[in-house]
């Protein structure tokens, strides 16, 4: 039964735990695992996910630009090189991933008692695909690896989110897809994906800070008019993902999505095929205290079930959230640590000018005459461009104490 009735001890718990969290780092061989329906440490001691995501980082979303149809990765860049050109673009996203997360920001994460980072990443980052001013196949690696090396410095584990897999597996702006979920149809797709997963855990087989590898994000979109037949794919792509995992890594946490924005658990009928994996599940915008679907199917499977994503809401929400959560053992990472004006825990400004990128974005560029008709002053915008990279450093940041205490956190003074 889910229990819904918080007691007082709870807050108690909060400040206990966030007390106890410290800068120590993550101890040599301390790999976290999965026993039963909770995660452990080396030590056999219960490990309780709490943490954040660093959302639009490595996958911009376009509500963080102010933008609303040009709302995925592509359009985005897209809408930047018709407005100021490719180097500016290519420019523009160097510094905006340099700046966007640094060891600062990690520090502070952990300064506010969490445990896990939870990093949503583009899988061509490990292509040689162009992304973000990027042609690598190692840009992934080289953006990620300092990332974890801080979390290590700071005592956090850090969850690896593909948040866009190859084909698409959400057929949604969230996965930057081209509007269906390939993924799961396609044989080619599905090897690109498996092979990615192999390199990474390869990667980062010997390295305790990862707690777990999250396989995909918010798989197979409501919206589409297939989704029971897609569902009936969701299992075994992911199975065929945890495989060649195990290949090279057979100490990490595996962690499987549902489908359905990772709300619908239904599709998957094996639970007993890896011994160390769990389930995640996301929740926005309904009734805090409404997780008991979540509950039963970790208490069914007897695994773990994490909240990977929640948050965009009020501070009473996010309390009465938290304390569900808390109560019935579901452990989360809320939804993003940064954005501009307000929705995570820090927030920083939309620089002057930045009206010209936004009406550009979604002005007619359904031709070369509208694109030219509706071009801005391209220096004013090319200069609002840097300034956002700019403003998005954490020392131009603002901490939103009361979410921080919401959630049960300590507010760190910057």
């Amino acid at each position: 039964m889910i229990r819904l009735n918080v007691e007082r001890f709870l807050c108690a718990a909060l400040a206990v735990y966030v007390a106890a969290s410290a800068f120590a780092e993550v101890e040599k061989n301390d790999f976290l695992r999965v026993n039963g329906k909770i995660i452990v440490n080396s030590a056999g001691e219960k490990f309780f996910i709490r943490g954040t995501n660093l959302g639009n980082w490595l996958n911009p979303e376009g509500y963080m630009f102010g933008f609303k149809e040009v709302n995925s990765a592509h359009f985005i860049d897209e809408a930047l090189r018709q407005l100021v050109g490719p180097e500016e673009t290519d420019n523009f996203w160097r510094a905006f991933k340099a700046n966007y997360v640094t060891e600062d920001d990690i520090r502070f994460i952990a300064a506010t008692g969490s445990n896990t980072v939870r990093i949503p990443f583009h899988y061509k980052l490990f292509t040689r695909e162009e992304y973000l001013g990027g042609y690598s196949a190692n840009d992934g690696f080289e953006l990620i690896d300092p990332v974890v090396a801080w979390c290590g410095k700071h005592n956090l584990r850090v969850v690896l989110d593909m948040h866009d897999c190859p084909g698409g597996q959400t057929g949604d702006n969230i996965d930057d897809s081209y509007g269906y979920p390939w993924l799961f149809t396609s044989e080619r797709e599905q090897r690109i994906y498996c092979e990615i997963w192999r390199r990474i855990a390869e990667h980062y087989a010997a390295n305790p800070v990862i707690l777990g590898y999250d396989l995909m994000n918010e798989p197979i979109s409501s919206r589409l008019n297939d989704k029971d037949w897609l569902n009936t794919k969701l299992e075994s792509v992911q199975k065929a993902a945890v495989a060649v995992i195990r290949t090279v890594d057979t100490k990490h946490i595996v962690i499987l999505a549902g489908a359905q924005w990772n709300s619908n658990f239904a599709p998957f009928k094996d639970w007993k095929f890896d011994s160390n994996m769990m389930y995640t599940c996301h929740r926005y915008w309904t009734d805090p205290k409404h997780i008991s679907d979540f509950v039963a199917f970790r208490d069914k499977t007897g695994l773990p079930m994490f909240m990977g994503e929640t948050g965009h809401n009020n501070y009473e929400w996010y309390k009465t959230f938290t304390e569900t959560m808390v109560a019935n053992d579901i452990g989360y990472t809320y939804w993003p640590v940064k954005m501009p004006k307000n929705g995570g825990w820090l927030a920083f400004d939309y620089p002057e000018d930045w009206d010209l990128v936004k009406n550009f974005a979604a002005a007619n560029r359904s031709s070369y005459a509208e694109i030219q008709k509706n071009r801005p002053d391209m220096k004013k915008a090319a200069q609002a461009l840097r300034k956002y990279a700019e403003n998005c450093q954490f020392k131009n940041c603002r901490v939103d104490g009361k979410y921080l205490e919401a959630v049960g956190l300590r507010v760190p003074k910057q």
